[in-house]
């Protein structure tokens, strides 16, 4: 089932559910290019995650939109790799505030984590770290 089947059949269930416990996502290491190799594109550095649940603060975008332009400061000058604004540790950390991690804990389970000054992407209303 797919995150936006599943999160419409939560959404649209006639008797109450804890849709505030719930929060699903989408999660990947790894992004694809935007230039084709002769043979499909190639990994890529970035890419983009959806986030649903009654806890969610929803109707934004977390991070950039990047400019459609190969040439721009968005993109490697090689290979067309976007590269990211926002790192999978922090979107990781923001979830794992939510699951009840604290800073500690999210610094042992995300040792990149300090590299960043806004560990917590603020897309989840009841995570703090």
């Amino acid at each position: 089932m797919s995150s936006w089947a599943a999160s419409t059949r939560i959404a649209a269930r006639p008797t109450p559910c804890k849709w505030n416990d719930v929060t699903l996502f989408t999660m990947s290491e790894f992004g694809r290019t935007t230039i084709d190799n002769g043979d499909g594109t190639d990994h890529g550095w970035g890419g983009h995650h959806f986030v649903t649940g009654g806890s969610v603060t929803g109707k934004q975008i977390y991070g950039d939109i990047p400019t459609p332009d190969l040439d721009g400061e968005s993109f490697t000058s090689t290979h067309g790799r976007l590269i990211p604004k926002v790192s999978v540790e922090q979107y990781a950390a923001t979830l794992g505030s939510w699951f009840g991690l604290d800073a500690g804990e999210l610094a042992a389970a995300l040792p990149n984590l300090s590299n960043f000054s806004q560990k917590n992407l603020g897309f989840l209303g009841g995570a703090t770290t």
